[in-house]
């Protein structure tokens, strides 16, 4: 009977291990195909940034928020790592070509 729960036990840690993996490499609001229409306002931290503070357009505006930034970055562009670890940017939505980031306000 003990053999029984922990054959159980192992078979729910790999369903919910496997489920932890498959939200991680999808977060939430990803595209499977093109990119939707995006406002680049500026760069975010210098004119050449390829990370760009984002405008409101009928798909950005579901990620506005008062206290942050919505930043935009090519995805898995260097750029976008050093945001990241910089300024506590979280990944809201990914695109084909682009993701999207919340930085906080300081």
């Amino acid at each position: 009977m003990l053999r029984t729960f922990f054959s159980r036990f192992k078979m729910l840690s790999l369903i919910f291990l496997l489920g932890g993996c498959n939200a991680e490499t999808n977060p939430p609001g990803v595209l499977g195909e093109g990119d939707p229409d995006l406002y680049f306002v500026r760069g975010y931290r210098s004119d050449n940034d390829p990370c760009k503070l984002t405008g409101e357009t009928e798909f950005s505006n579901q990620f506005l928020d008062d206290s942050a930034d919505l930043v935009t970055c090519p995805t898995g562009h260097e750029a976008a790592n050093e945001l990241v670890k910089t300024s506590g940017a979280l990944v809201v939505a990914q695109t084909e070509s682009f993701t999207l980031y919340r930085v906080p306000r300081r």
